[in-house]
């Protein structure tokens, strides 16, 4: 087996991906206040933060592995840029609509319209994952 040599795009959004993890620590720490008690949230609220913290951890993984997958397939121009961009803007994307979406102080039960960037997020997983896969198989 021959040594695998990332890209310098792969490089870099790794790079980046990793650094956002702090980011992802500070939630869990957060979240270890909420579920303590000691930040005032509806049910609602407590949820989508849940949802938000998951969905960025989760995702943030699945994109290190996306880029080296990708840069293993061998994806060059466009479809390497949607294989390796859409699963990281997915991670920031979802997270992104699951806390503000859930803003606000009072009774929020319901998210406002900023929900629409969990589905716009879903659409960047689903093409970065679909042109990847397809990759792959082609490869």
């Amino acid at each position: 087996m021959q040594g695998l040599e990332l890209t310098d795009a792969s490089r870099y959004i790794a790079g980046f991906a990793l650094l956002t993890v702090v980011g992802i620590e500070f939630g869990g720490w957060f979240m270890t206040r909420v579920v303590r008690g000691k930040v005032p949230m509806t049910a609602f609220q407590k949820n989508f933060a849940r949802a938000g913290h998951a969905h960025a951890g989760v995702l943030v993984t699945l994109s290190l592995v996306t880029l080296v997958l990708t840069d293993l397939a061998d994806l060059q121009g466009v479809w390497g840029w949607i294989a390796r961009i859409g699963v990281p803007a997915s991670a920031a994307l979802i997270s992104a609509g699951f806390f503000f979406s859930s803003m606000g102080r009072g009774e929020v039960t319901r998210p406002n319209k900023l929900i629409s960037l969990v589905w716009l997020g879903s659409l960047s997983l689903g093409a970065g994952v679909v042109t990847l896969g397809i990759g792959l198989l082609a490869a």
